[in-house]
């Protein structure tokens, strides 16, 4: 485990460096894609900075809702305080951020949905090898297979040998961008978000089996039922689809022939 790096004297979180390039590899998916579909590139860099924004904010108020009780003992610093950045409070504010920004430009539509679909999956694909690297606690329950590891040096140490779970989310997430993004041109807009709300959700859901969170309802954890609804949502979203006109284009013209109707 390497918490820390240390570059010239000043100390480096590996976290926080596989945070900063979860976002600059997301923003260079998006890049691509909006080039592809001839679409200004300079637009990927204002997303992911929305979103960046957006998702802090987003991730110390969802903290901030949970522990309002610390909060209360100290305003200033419960609201400022280095600790304390909820995932799913950084989703939710990142996609408010992009969803503002895209409002502002005239991409409030399905196509900007697809889009972000396959950098969403690789950003948080990245951003769990910074859980792996620094050890922070997002390992599994202790487990006896060969891959299994101990977190010793670890933010949140351990030396019980456990499921990597990091590692196992690095590479379904993984996969799962690349399947996303072989299949950018193949479908009606909002279905391959659709599919990402499916597939993400799936992978989650599983990995959560062997986790060590504590199950809050019906023996499942608070990351299992958000999973659930993503896949619920995904899955309605995919069967209305395929209802009202098919999932996959009726023409084989790439995306960036369409994008002006998108």
């Amino acid at each position: 485990m390497q918490p820390e790096l240390d570059l010239f004297g000043i100390s480096l979180k590996t976290f926080g460096l596989c945070f900063g390039l979860a976002f600059a590899v997301s923003g260079a998916i998006v890049a691509r894609r909006l080039k592809e579909l001839g679409k200004p590139v300079d637009w990927a860099y204002e997303m992911v900075f929305a979103a960046l924004v957006g998702g802090l904010v987003g991730a110390r108020l969802y903290w901030i809702l949970g522990h309002l009780d610390d909060v209360r003992g100290d305003v200033v610093g419960g609201i400022f305080g280095g600790s304390g950045l909820v995932w799913y409070g950084g989703a939710l504010g990142g996609a408010a951020g992009v969803l503002l920004w895209a409002y502002r430009k005239g991409m409030f539509n399905l196509l900007l949905l697809d889009i972000c679909s396959p950098a969403l999956a690789m950003g948080y694909a990245i951003g769990r090898i910074g859980c792996q690297i620094s050890g922070d606690g997002d390992y599994g329950q202790p487990t006896d297979l060969p891959w299994g590891m101990a977190y010793p040096h670890g933010v949140v140490p351990t030396t019980e040998v456990v499921h990597p779970t990091p590692i196992y989310e690095t590479v379904s997430m993984g996969l799962v961008a690349w399947a996303l993004w072989r299949a950018r041109d193949a479908f009606r807009p909002g279905v391959l978000f659709a599919f990402y709300l499916v597939l993400a959700g799936t992978e989650r859901l599983l990995v959560e089996f062997v986790r060590r969170n504590e199950p809050v309802a019906a023996g499942l954890t608070e990351a299992q039922l958000l999973s659930l609804v993503m896949m619920v949502a995904g899955a309605i979203w995919i069967w209305r689809a395929a209802r009202t006109g098919g999932l996959r284009r009726r023409d084989a013209a790439p995306a960036a022939a369409i994008s002006a109707t998108a």
